[in-house]
């Protein structure tokens, strides 16, 4: 059984910045992609991005580009999220993610993840 937990959130400024880190157990997160997602009050769980399990390919929602990055550290068995230039409209539960299967693509299908962490808060004050 995999077990995810993060850490980073909390409250920050508009503009400002916060890193996210997941750290896994139960299993090495080596040959898994790996995601993160988002939930608002009252909103669907969103995508955010996703990194391949070789680290080589990520994908990023249109509304975090250029803003997130996603990285990953497979010696730490640790996957990162870090959010500059946040707005008013990113704060949610942060949860991410881990496939089951190996070697597979980075995507945004929340249904090719089967292990998810609670995920930490992430406020955004104007």
């Amino acid at each position: 059984q995999v077990q995810l937990v993060e850490s980073g959130g909390g409250l920050v400024q508009a503009g400002g910045s916060l890193k996210l880190s997941c750290a896994a157990s139960g299993r090495t997160i080596s040959g898994y992609t790996m995601a993160w997602f988002r939930q608002a009050p009252g909103k669907e769980r969103e995508d955010v991005a996703a990194i391949r399990w070789s680290g080589g390919s990520t994908y990023y929602a249109d509304s975090v580009k250029g803003r997130f990055t996603i990285s990953r550290d497979d010696a730490r068995n640790s996957m990162y999220l870090q959010m500059n230039s946040l707005r008013p409209e990113d704060p949610a539960v942060y949860h991410c993610a881990s496939d089951s299967r190996a070697f597979r693509s980075a995507s945004i299908a929340a249904e090719q993840y089967d292990y998810w962490g609670r995920g930490p808060q992430v406020t955004v004050s104007s």
